[in-house]
């Protein structure tokens, strides 16, 4: 069952990597008291996550901040290490924090997942993006196969 508005966030383990390694990051202590501005796409690296979904994020993070995101968040069925990395060459340390669903546990939790085998990738997660207040969904924008509209930074600064 896919996830909706209104819904609490499953609760999950994602990865983040620190300076000791890969991190554990408790979905719901990761969304308890705060507002994020959460978006998932279905690979690090890949052609429209790497020139515009994260890119629109970073740039307009200062933004999001100021309409009332506590955090911004970002999450892929990639490993630890491939987020941190794709995090750092788009300038996403201390804007947007990159979380890894290395097994898509998280996006199969949220009825989120998209096969991608006939690109060599397997299951991932869907293009998506979320406004999370204290676990709950208070928005959700999932994108058609294909499309990069609902899940952008601007759209969701008009939601904020």
């Amino acid at each position: 069952m896919t996830i909706k508005v209104g819904d609490k966030i499953p609760q999950a383990t994602l990865l983040k990597a620190g300076a000791d390694g890969p991190q554990q990051i408790d979905t719901d202590a990761f969304f308890a008291g705060r507002k994020v501005a959460l978006f998932s796409v279905p690979g690090a690296f890949t052609p429209t996550c790497s020139a515009k979904h994260l890119p629109g994020f970073v740039e307009k993070a200062d933004e999001l901040k100021a309409k009332g995101a506590d955090e911004i968040a970002c999450v892929a069925v990639n490993d630890a290490f491939v987020m941190q990395a794709w995090g750092q060459s788009a300038g996403a340390e201390g804007k947007v924090t990159m979380l890894a669903d290395g097994n898509g546990d998280f996006a199969r939790a949220l009825g989120l997942t998209m096969d991608a085998s006939k690109f060599g990738m397997g299951e991932r997660g869907q293009r998506w993006s979320a406004i999370v207040d204290d676990g709950v969904v208070r928005e959700l924008n999932v994108e058609e196969p294909g499309a990069f509209k609902v899940s952008a930074a601007e759209y969701m600064i008009g939601q904020l």
